[in-house]
């Protein structure tokens, strides 16, 4: 069975870090590469990064901030945010990235999944699904979870593994910023759909948030951000707790 990973996230917007409540009401979090180098020190087990504007504005990831970010961490270090092709992940790798998130050109291309993971391989795919529950069914959005679509979640992850995803970061936009906790209920249904590594998202508020998905789901990473900005719960704190409850972390 694979270790539990603890995984800060680092939502950029105009090269700051940003949080908000699903979704939407956006605030400043901090310097990110400040933030980066704190996490590789505490013991984080992997970094994602997300430039949430760069697909609405249709424009790449800020390349030198990748590269300055990559200059003072030594943990796997995940990159996302209007990646649209082999040329893009190329140059982020070289940049320093580990691994590639891709949501958006996916949905628009899913062949692009195919063409990274085979130039690449499958362990730099992370295929992201921001997942909404609409009308009783859970459904797929892009753009930063403003444009719906007509995917239904477990589908699209059966898909994305098909495909050559070597895992899925999975954000329930319901519970997004809301520290009520984890969406147990869909992260364990893709879960079960998929032969793959699934990263938890949206909604830790607390230490018992990380037991609960690591104990009721089979998702292998964590992924928080506004707990671990604001310093409401450090990541040694936490790794502690999940360790005295007997939880095999990383």
């Amino acid at each position: 069975m694979l270790k539990k990973r603890i995984i800060p996230c680092l939502d950029i917007q105009n090269g700051r870090t940003v949080k908000g409540i699903n979704f939407v009401d956006i605030r400043d979090a901090g310097d990110p590469i400040e933030l980066a180098k704190l996490y590789a020190d505490q013991g984080a087990d992997e970094l994602v990064f997300l430039d949430i504007t760069a697909t609405v504005e249709n424009r790449k990831t800020w390349i030198e901030l990748v590269k300055r970010i990559a200059r003072e961490i030594n943990i796997p270090f995940t990159v996302g945010g209007g990646i649209s092709s082999v040329e893009t992940v190329r140059e982020l790798v070289q940049a320093g990235a580990d691994k590639v998130s891709i949501n958006s050109a996916a949905v628009s291309r899913p062949e692009l999944i195919r063409e990274i993971s085979a130039e690449f391989g499958n362990q730099c795919v992370v295929a992201a699904v921001d997942t909404n529950l609409l009308d009783g069914a859970w459904m797929v959005y892009t753009h930063g979870g403003r444009n719906p679509t007509a995917l239904k979640t477990l589908d699209w992850v059966k898909q994305l593994e098909l495909l050559g995803a070597g895992e899925i970061l999975l954000t329930s936009m319901n519970t997004d910023g809301t520290k009520r906790g984890f969406d147990l209920n869909i992260t364990e249904q893709v879960c079960r759909t998929v032969n793959i590594p699934v990263i938890a998202s949206g909604g830790a508020g607390s230490v018992e948030d990380f037991k609960q998905v690591f104990t009721k789901t089979q998702a292998t990473g964590g992924l928080a951000a506004s707990i671990f900005h604001f310093g409401e719960i450090p990541v040694p704190a936490l790794k502690n707790y999940l360790k005295n409850e007997k939880i095999d972390i990383r």
